[in-house]
């Protein structure tokens, strides 16, 4: 049987042919524009009487929302694509400056029209949910009304909305700006070649300790060149939220996370005091990788490092295969997603300069599609990005009969889809180790995700917690960030490591991104998250897939809390789920501390 080869480079022109000089996208720019002032229009007109007759006019408003959403989704998706595969398309950064402004002003209008939804009485609003038109919408109606009643007047949620295009989101795209400029010299194999920051990151994978500790030095130089416009923007950034905030009497920052996450304080709180209590296992692991790579402590260019000497890579056939061969193990639909995504050139995985760094799935709503992005050099993490980026395309593909409005998901249970799929290959992977030596590679990849989602994501958490602190004083300076930052890594690695990375807040995008505070935590909760459904998987077998499938469809029409408890019989505000979630991460760490004793 012959295996189809899969192309390395995504398919853009099935949208908009031309790039970022594409006539259709110019007049699909335009199209979202007038479907956007239309729906601005009808809900300024929109008398509300706080009677069950005004269901009908609510559930055309909810269709015209819906059309500009997909429009309005469908140009930010491409937009993103165009931008991540050349950080030099100056048409495209045009175009984002565009669709902020067209996002500002849907947000302007969508202000005013849940503005309205607060003018119902309870009575009167929970009848009018009962009705069919509106029964399935009930969860994220209620939510933009009770939001609504917590923010300030329209007009000055208006104003807010109008000041963030030149000011707020400014300030995130000016940090695209500077780090698509940055290029890193770098010498190998006698040669002298330029990267882009997403392909030197690739390099502290290398097996070669030399090459990752010469990266980690130009790569430290390169971002300390740029840190005094950093901090400006993550110092304006924060400062504009706070200014928000205050105005709302918000105090807790945060308490619009939490509200983005569906998730309460409660069970974020009893997620990090479970990891805080068990980091010993995870600086025992960090120990003896160090021993294994012949040193005495590991630095923050270690972290990443293969166990193994000899550097395996794996080419993007051989990957796409692995990926395919272990999702047909947990069931059918993912395997099927998976497949058409690789055949259809949804996937931009090519080694080339220019790229953006990191890796981020896209959807786009119209036209019922995913987009995936990432930089594949054959390292055996590249497959795990590969594989959790699929995850989160698979979140929307199980949902794409749901209303549109059912389907804006959280961060926190997208990112139980991504680290699923990630989890699925890994320990797969592991199972089907043909040495010993194998086994410890594949088990230590496996646990070097648990390190990055329980001590690295905790670091950030731990360093925006404590900035944001600090930034009510005032503005943080470039050295106190870096400060914070150290400190927060000491705390969260268990003090395991002998060099950190400083510099850290200005290399990270998640800091920078406008529509998301706290990019972090959500991670971890995904990872933990995920962890308590893929036992429940192993132990049902592969007819859990429709299981699952059932619980994905509910990511975005219930809390966090709620979801556990019906698809999981959990309770997420107590210690209990996250010790068992925790204890299997520690057991892998225990099978690779018995397999390499005396190694």
């Amino acid at each position: 049987m012959t295996t189809k080869t899969y192309s390395t480079v995504w398919d853009l022109d099935v949208f908009f042919n031309g790039g970022s000089s594409s006539e259709a996208f110019a007049k699909h720019l335009m199209t979202t524009e007038e479907e956007i002032k239309e729906f601005t229009l009808q809900v300024h007109n929109w008398e509300t009487t706080n009677s069950i007759s005004d269901k009908s006019a609510l559930n055309h408003l909810i269709d015209r929302f819906q059309e500009a959403t997909k429009k309005l989704r469908e140009a930010g998706a491409f937009v993103s694509c165009l931008q991540a595969q050349n950080t030099g398309d100056k048409k495209a950064s045009e175009h984002r400056a565009a669709i902020t402004q067209l996002s500002a002003s849907f947000q302007t209008a969508l202000t005013e029209f849940d503005e309205k939804l607060t003018s119902y009485d309870t009575s009167i609003w929970e009848e009018m949910l009962k009705t069919e038109e509106l029964r399935e919408l009930a969860f994220v109606l209620t939510e933009r009304r009770q939001t609504a009643a917590e923010k300030l007047s329209k007009e000055e949620e208006s104003l807010i909305n109008a000041l963030g295009v030149d000011g707020y989101h400014s300030w995130g795209q000016f940090y695209d700006l500077v780090v698509g400029k940055i290029k890193i010299p770098f010498h190998e194999n006698g040669e002298e070649t330029i990267l882009s920051v997403g392909q030197a990151a690739n390099k502290f994978s290398s097996p070669d300790r030399k090459v990752r500790k010469d990266m980690f030095e130009k790569w430290e130089n390169a971002w300390k060149e740029q840190s005094d416009y950093l901090s400006r923007v993550i110092n304006h950034l924060s400062g504009f939220r706070l200014n928000v905030y205050k105005q709302r009497g918000w105090e807790d920052v945060l308490k619009e996370p939490l509200a983005i996450n569906r998730m309460s304080q409660e069970t974020l709180d009893a997620m990090w005091e479970v990891i805080s209590k068990n980091k010993q296992p995870l600086v025992q692991f960090l120990d003896r990788k160090a021993k294994l790579l012949g040193v005495e402590k590991l630095s923050w260019y270690d972290l990443d490092a293969p166990i193994n000497k000899t550097e395996s890579k794996v080419s993007y056939q051989e990957g796409t295969e692995f990926i395919l061969e272990n999702f047909s193990k947990f069931g059918e639909e993912m395997t099927s997603f998976a497949k058409m995504a690789f055949e259809d050139k949804w996937i931009e995985a090519e080694d080339r300069p220019g790229k953006s760094p990191g890796g981020f799935h896209t959807y786009f709503p119209e036209s019922s599609q995913s987009r995936i992005f990432m930089t594949y050099s054959g390292t055996p993490s590249n497959i795990s990005t590969l594989a959790h980026e699929l995850g989160h395309g698979f979140h929307t593909y199980a949902m794409r009969d749901l209303h549109l409005l059912n389907r804006n998901y959280a961060m926190n249970v997208a990112e139980t889809a991504s680290t699923l799929a990630e989890m699925i290959v890994a320990d797969a992977s592991v199972k089907s180790a043909q040495s010993g030596e194998e086994k410890i590679a594949l088990l230590g990849d496996k646990i070097q995700r648990t390190v990055a989602l329980l001590m690295n994501i905790h670091a950030r958490f731990l360093f925006e917690t404590r900035f944001y602190s600090e930034r009510k004083k005032g503005t943080v300076s470039t050295d106190r960030l870096n400060q914070l930052m150290e400190e927060a890594q000491k705390e969260a690695y268990g003090h395991a490591l002998e060099e950190y990375h400083p510099s850290f807040w200005a290399s990270k995008l998640h800091f920078y991104i406008t529509g998301v505070p706290f990019y972090n935590f959500p991670y971890t909760f995904g990872y933990l998250f995920s962890l308590g459904i893929y036992a429940r998987a192993i132990e049902e077998g592969k007819g859990y897939e429709q299981k699952y499938i059932d619980l994905l469809k509910d990511t975005a029409s219930m809390k966090v809390e709620e979801l556990a408890q019906k698809h999981l019989n959990v309770d997420l505000t107590r210690h209990e789920f996250w010790e068992r979630a925790v204890q299997l991460c520690i057991d892998d760490i225990e099978e690779f501390l018995a397999l390499t004793e005396g190694k």
